[in-house]
């Protein structure tokens, strides 16, 4: 990647913890994702700066769900990791092995 697609360990959280659930994530259950994995708590609100960057960067994109009653008509943003960021991950991982 060029020096602007460099991430680091929790971005390579992040990715992993898209992975491991799916197209059906979003934001809680990427935080409880990585907290049952690591042990350590996470803040919902680091998890949505990181997808930023990392849809800024091509490593994922997101889609608007459909609204629910339950969340008060708003819809859910879900989060898939893009091929880029599948490639990029695995690069960012063996490099740490």
């Amino acid at each position: 990647m060029s020096g602007r697609g460099h991430f680091g360990e929790w971005e390579l959280m992040v990715l992993l913890a898209l992975m491991r659930l799916g197209e059906d994530a979003y934001g809680v259950p990427i935080c409880r994702e990585i907290e049952e994995q690591t042990g350590r708590e996470v803040v919902v609100g680091s998890v949505y700066a990181t997808l930023e960057r990392l849809e800024q960067k091509g490593l994922v994109v997101a889609v608007m769900g459909k609204p629910t009653a339950e969340r008060g008509g708003r819809a859910k943003k879900y989060f898939r990791v893009t091929a880029r960021g599948v490639r990029e991950s695995r690069r960012a991982r063996l490099a740490v092995m």
